[in-house]
């Protein structure tokens, strides 16, 4: 199970693609555009956006971790 753990991590956080997010009326909008600055600063706070539940989540599962493994020290 570790090694699974190991290789999802390692895969989750090392193999980083870019990625572009944005809904079709926005790209139509922003293609438009000359210079493309507000559509990397869109694509940016998409994903900015889209990473802070996964953080919020992460941050609630180490928690929940660590007052088990108290608790199992305790027993």
């Amino acid at each position: 199970m570790r090694k699974f753990l190991f290789f999802f991590a390692f895969f989750c956080f090392i193999l980083i693609f870019p990625v572009e997010a944005q809904c079709s009326m926005c790209r139509a909008v922003l293609l438009s555009e000359e210079g493309q600055e507000a559509a990397k600063g869109i694509n940016n706070g998409i994903l900015y956006l889209m990473a802070i539940p996964y953080i919020l989540v992460g941050l609630v599962g180490v928690k929940i971790i660590q007052i088990y493994k108290k608790k199992q020290s305790k027993v």
